[in-house]
Parts: structure tokens; C-alpha cells; sequence
């Protein structure tokens, strides 16, 4: 995820809502709560949401599956949830910040997992390679993005970690699809699939009381990563990303109360979602004239990130840039060959 000049062109107004800590529930709006739990990474939180449901509550994702988060859930079952139970539990997507603590919650709780199907069964898939070692078509597309041995190594040491950040996943679960309604407390919820940042990302949008929980599809500060992984590697996820953006630019309006998983809430949807699809056809661009000569995924870095790229971040900024480039190939403004090492190179097509 990379920062966002939104944090300083004021475009966005942001309710005097105190921000929790630790345990403390904060009410944003009538029946809806935010809790705030630490993440041990630069981002370094994620926001959850608890909304009234009758005589318990319905939890928006669970926090990373680590000692401090379940601590904060420990206390919190032991006090806010004890009278009001938990009835059900809705994960926007799979990424462990979101989706870490289902199992465990679930289990304590015993309320029923909400999920989409791409989520979850991309999820189990993402379990298996805990138990695996890094398979030879995934090295092929780190080698073939421009990797050194040494940054092929780091990949191998981090293959099959998604599972060290999990705490179980329930067996079963309740789909999730596009224009599912789901009745929570006194309000309708209707179900809304982004695509781009992850497969098929839930959110959540009350129009009567003109609210949205967006998760990692829609945020103020920051924008979310797009990325090509070694499980699907001529996909084209920045077009879907790209689509998304333009589908909530049509459905809700600068009054909207956006409910971030990272950041705070805020008002201005509609320049916010500009703001996002500007910058990206703005790298995409720039990335086309920089291909006037042959690149591979590697070399764009420095057109696509100001951030400088290292161990932390450099599988996150690879998928992006393959993401970019995939996209400017799949519009036909790039051609795309594997040299007889394997490397892939991208060129600007010139007509």
C-alpha cells in the first residue's frame, strides 16, 4: 500500500470521532462501533467494526492472529460481548489482518463465518502452501520479473508465512455474493464485491443512512496494493481494481460516511475514488513511455513508488508492477516476450 498526497490537499472531511485504543469500543454512529487493534508492521493498525444486531452484535473482520490481538478479544468477550453475544462474523477478505482470528473467534463465539467464496477458498488454498515447498513455476515468475539469487532466497524464505499469520479457519461458511442483503440490528445492509486488491473483497453499504464499510477497497491516506502473484501470472487485477473504483463512484456520494479498515472514517467518497484512478492512469502512462526500451518488472519501480524498495516491500512492489504492466498489455500498449533465460520483457508498441 502505498501513500496518498490526499493526506495533504484536504479534499477529505473527517468526523470528530475519537479514535479507541486497546479495548475501548468507539461509537461512530447509532449502533455502530469502532474498535481499533494493532498490527506489528508500518501500517501499523487495522479497524474493526462491531454493529448492533438485536440482542448481540455482528463483528466486521478480526484482527492479525497474534498474542496482543487476542488479548484485546479475551477482555473484550470478558466485558462488551459477555451480556451481548456475538452472533456473526462478516470478513471482508482473506488477507490475515482481516481474516487471522475467524477460526478462533468462531470457535469461542460460535458465531457463523460470512465470507465470499473467492475469499475463502483462495484462503484454504494459501494454507496448503504452509506445508509445501516453493513450487518451480512460482521461482520461474520471480526470476523471470528481473530477481537476483539473493531476492530469489528471501522469496523462499517467506513462502507458506500466510499461515503463520492465521489462527485457524472455520470448515464452513455463509456466501457472500454481490446485492446480498444482510438485516443487521435495524438497518439493511447491502453486500458489494470490489475486486483488484483481492478476488472478491466484500463491503458493506447502507444507503438509507448513507454508510459504507469498505475494508481495504476504499481508504483515505493510502492505496491499497494491486498485485499479480505466481498463482495466476497474466492476470489483470489493476483493470478489475480500476472497474471497482468506477462502480462505487456510481453507487455512493462525498456525503457518505466511509468506514476504512485502516485510517479514519471520512466523508468524500467520490474524490477519494477520482483521487485513486488518476494516479493509477498516471503511473500506467508514465510507465509506457518509460518502456520505450525494454523493461522488466524490476526496473519500474522507480516510475510506480517513492518509497524505497527493500526486503519488506519488494514481493508487494514486484505484484504491482506486474500488475501495471499486465494492464497497459492487456489494453495493447505493451508487448511482452521471455528472453531464453526466462526473463520477461515489456516495450512499449509503437504503431
Amino acid at each position: 500500500m502505498a501513500e496518498s498526497p490526499e493526506r495533504r490537499d484536504g479534499s477529505l472531511k473527517y468526523p470528530p470521532i475519537v479514535k479507541p485504543e486497546g479495548c475501548h469500543l468507539q461509537e461512530v454512529c447509532s449502533g455502530v462501533f469502532w474498535l481499533r487493534m494493532p498490527l506489528p508492521f508500518s501500517l501499523n493498525h487495522i479497524n474493526l467494526w462491531l454493529l448492533e444486531d438485536g440482542d448481540g452484535w455482528t463483528l466486521v473482520d478480526t484482527g492479525l492472529a497474534n498474542d496482543q490481538s487476542i488479548e484485546i478479544w479475551q477482555s473484550l468477550f470478558e466485558n462488551d460481548l459477555k451480556s451481548r453475544p456475538l452472533k456473526r462474523l462478516i470478513v471482508t477478505h482473506m488477507h490475515p489482518d482481516h481474516l487471522g482470528l475467524a477460526g478462533w473467534i468462531s470457535e469461542k463465539s460460535g458465531a457463523p463465518l460470512h465470507i465470499s467464496r473467492s475469499e475463502y477458498l483462495m484462503c484454504r488454498s494459501l494454507l496448503q502452501y504452509s506445508h509445501e515447498q516453493v513450487p518451480a513455476d512460482a521461482l520461474a515468475f520471480y526470476r523471470g520479473a528481473g530477481f537476483d539469487t539473493e531476492q530469489l532466497d528471501l522469496y523462499r524464505s517467506q513462502f507458506g508465512g500466510f499461515g503463520r499469520m492465521m489462527r485457524g479457519l472455520p470448515h464452513s461458511y455463509v456466501r457472500l455474493q454481490e446485492r446480498d442483503y444482510l438485516h443487521i440490528g435495524n438497518r439493511q445492509w447491502q453486500v458489494v464485491i470490489g475486486e483488484g486488491h483481492s478476488p472478491e473483497h466484500v463491503c458493506l453499504y447502507c444507503e438509507q443512512d448513507n454508510l459504507f464499510i469498505s475494508g481495504d477497497q476504499l481508504l483515505p491516506t493510502i492505496s491499497s496494493n494491486v498485485s499479480v502473484w505466481p498463482s495466476e501470472p497474466f492476470a489483470d487485477p489493476l483493470n478489475d481494481w480500476l472497474l471497482s473504483c468506477h462502480k462505487l463512484k456510481s453507487m455512493l456520494n462525498n456525503e457518505t460516511l466511509i468506514m476504512p479498515a485502516h485510517g479514519k472514517p471520512f466523508y468524500g467518497a467520490i474524490h477519494r475514488l477520482q483521487q485513486l484512478i488518476d494516479e493509477h492512469e498516471n503511473d500506467l502512462t508514465s510507465l509506457i513511455e518509460f518502456c520505450e526500451q525494454p523493461r522488466r518488472a524490476v526496473d519500474c519501480f522507480s516510475v510506480l513508488f517513492r518509497a524505497k524498495i527493500n526486503r519488506h516491500n519488494l514481493m508487494m512492489a514486484t505484484g504491482e508492477s506486474i500488475a501495471h504492466l499486465n494492464c497497459l498489455y492487456s489494453r495493447g500498449q505493451l508487448e511482452r516476450h521471455f528472453d531464453g533465460e526466462g526473463l520477461a520483457w515489456y516495450q512499449k508498441v509503437n504503431r
